[in-house]
């Protein structure tokens, strides 16, 4: 079939203001081009090795995957191809003219300007192709996709501004050609010499090996009854494999530096950032496999969506399977980024399959307890740079691997032994429940906590007064998963932890007789109080009664043991979601002059829904009807 005419599609609103980025430099760095535009070749053959195992046909006469790289002065091109997957017309338009599959709306709506955090989004996201036109006034894509016919071939233009041309081409091999047509500034990129220096830097470890032609002079040779050519040269072009084109995680650590492993990182997860950590072993046993695992040092924009995915690739003896293997690492160590490779698994094995399959539960407890090791590693060191490392991490996920408290029953304790909060006694994020427990008081018989919506509600919450007055240390809890997180946790290493706002406040040993005493004189004396407020209150709470637990402030909430509590019902409800009907308990102080006011006034019901609502405020909440309660604000000033 011949060549059709070109048609003109437009770019995507997102990509044409991505573009436009890249082309004023937004990469600090634009010899990443080359990174980027490999690594997607690679991928593409990677995804020719995974659908070719149902599908040999694909391989056509070319089995020998790889990737190649010319260069033109004279037309000042540089060309890198692959022999891979390939695009077909529809997926050239889609995947070149879109940001595909990435969250578009997120990814534009987390651009700053700034050129540095705006590349490593870039990265995050998956559009490396763009990187192209850091150097490329025009860029040229010709590909065919395995599997359609010769004339099936698909040819793609753009100069990097608001469209590009899509027409149909006959291409005898397939696979993909990006062909960038340079800039005149970008021309040192026509250099051997460079550009093998960039392959050896970024991309040595790509499993494919990359060629690059080589010119090579040598005496012609006569053809038969001919006389010799008198020693006449002549220049051939071959192929140079240009880099160690061995799979990083196959070799001995002891071979691989540090320098190439931040590399490997980069080039896998397309972040310009170097990791935090990492952790590389090969596991023999039952199952056999290798992990490479990275822990990254920034958590990604979309760590806390439903869309969010495990970062695993998924090889089987070095055959890539499949991205965003999520059943090889739990869901609350979802950042993780990294390889495994299998040497038991099937070559054909599905998502499926791999939730039933024994050898995947080992290869995912292995991965999580290697995971927890690396951690705990950080946590307990005494180097420096890797306490900073560990609070570094703490910053970012610290809120992620909580989520393990509901998830992993296995790893609870260990889970446990990593978290770090704020306390009553330091605001800073530093005491573990380890370093807790062993300033308690003489006497003490629990690990109090308080949860809040932020950690300045929790510090000046009005559950903490007695403790405060007591010197008793509280751990102050503002993430918003804490109060589901700590659902599951009854004891840290045979201490029980109490929730200072749930239940009656019971301070045992620390609490003498006489303030207990106190209690009962004052329950006593105003229970006519007591029961008229509960009368008045009773749409509202599910009990009032006297507290010793209030120095400072009039009242406060107390969530009865076994319900939810508010900052839970709040966050669930924010969620979409259906809770059951939950009343708190009325705590009222009764050494407080407005709690002592209620005795007699003729505003009663005023002041018990004001008292009731400040209360709520003092947790983070709102009063049910605003407007009302300002009214009786205003109406107790007034009288």
């Amino acid at each position: 079939m011949s060549e059709q005419s070109a048609q003109k599609h437009s770019f995507q609103a997102e990509v044409a203001q991505l573009l436009h980025l890249v082309t004023h430099s937004l990469y600090s760095n634009p010899e990443i081009f080359l990174r980027e535009l490999i690594s997607n070749a690679s991928d593409a053959c990677d995804k020719l090795r995974f659908e070719g195992i149902n599908h040999p046909e694909y391989y056509e006469n070319d089995p020998d995957l790889h990737v190649r790289i010319s260069l033109d002065k004279e037309n000042k091109t540089i060309t890198i191809s692959d022999n891979g997957i390939g695009l077909s017309e529809q997926e050239a338009i889609d995947n070149l003219g879109t940001i595909a599959k990435s969250g578009t709306k997120d990814f534009m709506s987390k651009l700053t300007g700034d050129q540095k955090a705006d590349a490593q989004l870039i990265g995050q996201f998956g559009v490396g192709f763009y990187s192209g036109f850091i150097v490329a006034e025009k860029i040229t894509v010709e590909s065919r996709r395995a599997g359609l016919s010769e004339n099936e071939g698909v040819r793609w233009i753009s100069g990097g501004t608001g469209d590009f041309e899509v027409e149909q081409i006959s291409k005898a091999s397939r696979g993909t050609d990006i062909i960038l047509h340079l800039r005149e500034d970008a021309l040192e990129y026509l250099e051997a010499w460079k550009v093998k220096q960039i392959v050896n830097k970024y991309s040595d470890h790509i499993s494919l090996p990359i060629e690059m032609q080589k010119e090579v002079w040598q005496e012609e040779e006569a053809a038969e009854g001919e006389e010799a050519k008198g020693g006449k040269m002549v220049k051939t072009d071959e192929w140079e494999v240009i880099n160690s084109a061995s799979a990083l995680w196959t070799r001995s650590k002891s071979e691989i530096t540090e320098e190439q492993y931040i590399e490997f990182y980069k080039n896998l997860t397309h972040n310009f950032e170097a990791p935090l950590t990492w952790a590389h072993n090969h596991v023999e046993g039952n199952t056999e496999y290798t992990q490479l695992l990275y822990i990254p040092a920034k958590a990604p924009s979309d760590i806390f969506t439903r869309e969010a995915k495990a970062g695993i690739k998924l090889y089987v003896k070095r055959v890539f399977i499949m991205d965003d293997a999520d059943n090889l690492i739990p869901n609350y160590l979802r950042f993780v980024q990294g390889v495994v490779d299998s040497a038991d698994l099937p070559l054909n094995v599905s998502r499926e399959l791999l939730q039933e399959s024994r050898d995947v539960r080992t290869i995912r407890e292995g991965n999580t307890r290697r995971i927890l090791n690396l951690l705990d590693g950080l946590a307990k060191s005494e180097d420096e740079k890797d306490q900073e490392k560990f609070k570094q991490f703490y910053s970012e996920f610290g809120s992620v691997i909580k989520e393990g408290l509901g998830e992993d029953f296995s790893n609870r304790e260990r889970i446990l032994k990593l978290l770090r909060y704020a306390t009553s006694s330091n605001d800073d994020v530093v005491t573990s429940f380890a370093d807790y427990k062993a300033r308690m008081k003489e006497g003490q018989k629990a690990i109090y906590y308080v949860t809040a919506d932020s950690l300045s509600a929790a510090k000046n919450s009005p559950q903490l007064e007695l403790f405060k007055k007591k010197g008793i240390e509280v751990i102050l809890m503002s993430d918003r998963v804490d109060e589901w997180a700590m659902n599951f946790v009854q004891e840290f290493d045979g201490t029980p932890l109490q929730n200072v706002s749930k239940g009656a406040v019971d301070l045992g040993d620390l609490q003498d007789a006489e303030e207990k005493k106190a209690l009962e004189a004052a329950a006593e004396h105003f229970k006519p109080v007591v029961d008229k407020l509960s009368d008045t209150l009773k749409d509202k709470t599910k009990e009032v009664r006297v507290t010793t637990r209030l120095v400072d402030s009039p009242a406060c909430l107390v969530t009865p043991e076994g319900d939810l509590s508010p900052q839970l019902i709040r966050m669930l409800k924010q969620a979409g979601q259906t809770v059951p009907d939950s009343k708190p308990i009325l705590e009222i102080n009764p050494e407080h002059p407005l709690v002592k006011k209620l005795e007699g006034t003729q505003q009663f019901d005023d002041l018990a829904n004001v008292i009731f609502d400040q209360a709520v405020i003092a947790e983070g909440g709102l009063p049910e009807d605003p407007a009302e309660y300002v009214k009786r604000i205003n109406n107790l000033l007034l009288k």
